[in-house]
């Protein structure tokens, strides 16, 4: 297990200490995060690599990860331009809370407690009474960049590079958080693309994923570049899926039960290659072509010849270049209108590396269960400014059991709900 301390105090303030709660009225003002996060939407990914970073790597990237090098200037006190986000007809927007740094995965306990993940070291509590914040709380802090969250038998997981740290009986200990219990520490601690969104399958067990420790490389495929899972008391990691490059949001079909999941395209072949990919597993051992395809159609360069992409498991759907496809969920809700049950919402947390940026939305995708007709459209977007300036990133999309959709914003600090009501 690896707990670090925030390398450098904040310039602007601190966050509470974990298991005290937050108040607007008491918050400090903070920049807001914007960790720089290679082929995820933030900045520049390395070359190819062919062994583990040194010390001095690692500490740098989880330095900058922490977002104390924050290029953005706005300030957690002042109000977001909520009133800039578009969405269709008969659904509205709101601010769930700001005071949510880094705001990454989240999941939901059946008490209706919000727990998120961030890649600034800390894991949130937020307590939520008819859609609305009641409290929030800092249950833990200094970890190495706790992206994912997943909740199984009264215990939240919590991701951590290279380890998986379970909170027992957290519901009734958000004032008073217990000292996590280690269900592995062996997992590996290559800081890129490190971070894990996790959750449960149908299967009980904790699907985990790993990136591949580099923009394109020839590795380990059954440590890096793949999606795994394990019992959930960490016994008997396997993998599950390999060629994946970088997958930060899966979910399950509702009605057929297979893994659905994204996965982030590569760096550095110009603005509009290679796709972001909306993949489906319906069964173990696929593999999706990292390195050797990319997008489904694009062979590397480097490492394309003799492994045709016609080898690999094809992309259910392209996403568009550098758009950095994070969480995804099947809605299941039965607020929103009818067509929309079933159906995909991806958060896009954008571009870094292209003349003129893309993402910064979230989008719905209406498919069939076995793959076919998939089929794309604009569902919020506005967090990306006419000037190319962006004021938010969406990471991750939740449904509530009100059937109300929660996005959470890493560069706002946010998480917001969406509802809708018949126009």
């Amino acid at each position: 297990m690896r707990l670090r301390p925030w390398p450098v105090p904040s310039p602007v303030g601190r966050v509470p200490a974990p298991g005290r709660p937050v108040s607007r009225a008491a918050r400090p003002i903070r920049p807001r995060l914007r960790p720089p996060c290679p082929s995820d939407g933030n900045a520049p990914a390395a070359g190819p690599v062919t062994r583990r970073p040194g010390a001095a790597l690692r500490a740098l990237w989880r330095w900058l990860a922490a977002g104390l090098l924050a290029l953005g200037t706005s300030t957690a006190s002042a109000a977001l331009p909520i009133g800039r986000i578009q969405l269709p007809p008969g659904f509205h927007i709101e601010v769930l809370s700001d005071d949510v740094p880094s705001a990454r995965e989240m999941t939901l306990s059946p008490k209706g407690i919000l727990y998120v993940g961030s890649m600034d070291g800390h894991v949130y509590a937020l307590e939520l009474r008819n859609g609305r914040l009641a409290r929030l709380h800092v249950l833990a802090s200094g970890l190495d960049m706790p992206v994912g969250v997943a909740w199984r038998d009264d215990a939240l997981y919590v991701s951590a590079v290279s380890s998986i740290l379970r909170y027992d009986a957290i519901d009734e200990h958000l004032a008073d958080p217990p000292k996590p219990v280690v269900v592995t520490d062996a997992l590996p601690d290559s800081p890129e693309h490190g971070w894990k969104f996790i959750a449960f399958g149908p299967d009980g067990k904790l699907y985990v994923p790993q990136g591949a420790p580099c923009n394109a490389c020839l590795v380990d495929r059954d440590r890096y570049a793949m999606i795994g899972r394990m019992n959930p008391d960490g016994s008997h990691y396997e993998t599950i899926a390999r060629g994946v490059r970088n997958t930060v949001g899966f979910d399950w079909h509702p009605r057929t039960h297979e893994l659905w999941f994204t996965d982030n395209g590569r760096d550095l072949l110009g603005d509009d290659l290679p796709d972001d990919k909306l993949n489906r597993a319906p069964r173990v051992g696929l593999d999706f072509g990292f390195p050797y395809c990319h997008g489904g159609n694009v062979p590397d360069p480097q490492y394309g010849a003799g492994h045709p992409c016609s080898r690999f498991t094809p992309p259910v759907l392209g996403l568009g270049a550098h758009v950095a496809s994070l969480g995804m969920r099947f809605y299941t809700g039965s607020m929103f209108p009818p067509d929309y049950r079933d159906n995909l919402f991806i958060a896009e947390h954008g571009s870094w590396n292209r003349s003129r940026k893309v993402g910064y939305r979230v989008v719905r995708v209406s498919v069939n269960p076995d793959g076919s007709a998939a089929r794309e459209t604009v569902f919020a977007q506005g967090w990306l400014m006419p000037d190319d300036t962006e004021w938010g990133r969406p990471d991750d999309v939740l449904p509530l059991p009100d059937g109300s959709l929660l996005i959470s914003d890493d560069y706002a600090g946010a998480i917001y709900r969406v509802t809708w009501t018949k126009p």
